[in-house]
């Protein structure tokens, strides 16, 4: 990779030579990466490292191939926990395919061994589909119950009334960032208050890790989820750390080969951490490729990657506000230092995926839709929205696209 530092400012003309995808796609605009980012050629030489020289399936030979690929397999882990604070890496860092499987492992292994009928889970109305649907099946198959956290006018919760929100919950699951909104929620104030009721807590961290350092072992949580690709790295790669104290009471999700230390006709014996999680042959490719993600961001520096998420969100807020007034309604907190960078809007009288269609023909890529989260779309009184998501790889010049083609979208419907 190149250097993309000046004066602990990001290059961004430096950090888009890193990936390919710019210099095959000459003029795109690309404001997506709240979905999925874009990868940088580390990433990917390091995933075809793998398949070209090392091969092979891992913790299951002898022979020199899977041992060179277990030994990059477990590197990737290590450096993965490291990077978001773990205690034990090796052991409290968990792959899964995604941020939605982890979330379900947690909620499936939680139900099977913690919760009852009338337990009560605390979620917000601001979550992905991914942290909701999994305690609605849990309602449905075991009886528990589950309560919401309410969102006010400016897209952040409500939590006056936390403590009798929380009192007697059993699990309290929120996101540390929404994914439309782009607010950054008070996780740790809130996990301080469950943790004191004697909930478990759970952080969806996938809009969080991509843009802001981490440190699972000071925010309070007891299970963290997050994804890989929103972060650089290759799709079908997600991570779940816990503690280990509690990951090591907490049932097996799938079981399978790997995930087992013995199996006879009359039951099984759970294999250690993290590998009781992790049943059948794992994303091998892909883990080493988040591993080179992260020492790609590793490289660049949170501390800089999150001085520029603020940054192009306040322009990006303040650019399109500027440009179209109340033409154009933006959702979430209007105070940059509570957002993280995407923003979310609605352009009077356009549907949000004709204003897809026509950013797109500007080479303008945003998302248009639910974004996955129905009940937050139902409390903004909207069907969806569009979405312009940021990172490193952008800057002013694709903010003024944005507004450029916001305006001709503007002026070709109404």
């Amino acid at each position: 990779m190149t250097e993309v530092l000046i004066d602990n400012h990001i290059d961004v003309a430096k950090v888009r030579s890193d990936f390919p995808i710019f210099a095959n796609n000459p003029g795109l605009h690309y404001l997506d990466s709240g979905a999925s980012s874009q990868r940088p050629s580390m990433v990917l030489e390091a995933m075809e490292n793998y398949y070209r020289f090392h091969h092979a399936n891992v913790h299951r030979g002898v022979y020199r191939l899977a041992e060179e690929a277990t030994e990059l397999y477990e590197s990737a882990r290590e450096r993965i926990g490291r990077f978001i604070g773990a205690t034990h890496p090796g052991r409290e860092t968990i792959f899964s395919k995604n941020s939605t499987e982890a979330l379900n492992l947690v909620a499936n292994s939680l139900g099977r061994g913690f919760l009852r009928q009338g337990d009560k889970v605390v979620i917000t109305k601001m979550e992905h589909h991914a942290n909701i649907v999994p305690w609605q099946m849990l309602a449905q198959y075991i009886g528990i119950q589950v309560e919401f956290i309410d969102v006010d006018d400016e897209g952040e919760l409500i939590i006056d009334d936390l403590e009798r929100i929380v009192d007697g919950a059993k699990v309290v699951s929120l996101t540390l960032t929404s994914n439309v909104l782009g607010t950054v929620t008070p996780f740790t104030g809130i996990a301080q208050v469950a943790k004191a009721a004697g909930a478990i807590v759970v952080g969806d961290a996938s809009q969080f890790v991509p843009h802001r350092q981490i440190d699972v072992k000071s925010i309070g949580a007891d299970l963290i989820a997050f994804t890989g690709h929103k972060m650089f790295g290759p799709t079908g790669i997600g991570v779940l750390w816990g503690r280990s104290e509690l990951l090591d009471q907490m049932p097996p999700f799938l079981g399978g080969g790997d995930m087992i230390s013995d199996v006879r006709l009359d039951g099984f014996v759970a294999n250690e951490l993290p590998y009781k999680f992790e049943a059948g042959t794992p994303p091998i490719a892909e883990a080493i490729g988040l591993g080179a993600a992260v020492d790609y961001m590793n490289s660049i520096g949170m501390d800089a990657i999150e001085s520029h998420d603020r940054e192009i969100s306040r322009l990006a807020y303040e650019k399109v506000k500027g440009a179209f007034g109340d033409e154009i309604k933006i959702f979430g907190p209007s105070d940059p230092s509570k957002r993280s960078g995407c923003l979310s809007f609605e352009l009077e009288g356009v549907h949000p995926h004709d204003v897809a269609q026509v950013l797109d023909q500007n080479l303008v890529n945003v998302r248009a839709g639910h974004h996955c989260a129905k009940p937050l779309m139902r409390h903004l009184g909207v069907a969806a929205t569009a979405r312009a998501s940021f990172h490193i790889y952008n800057d002013e010049a694709d903010v003024d696209a944005l507004v450029d083609a916001l305006k001709e979208t503007r002026n070709f419907f109404i």
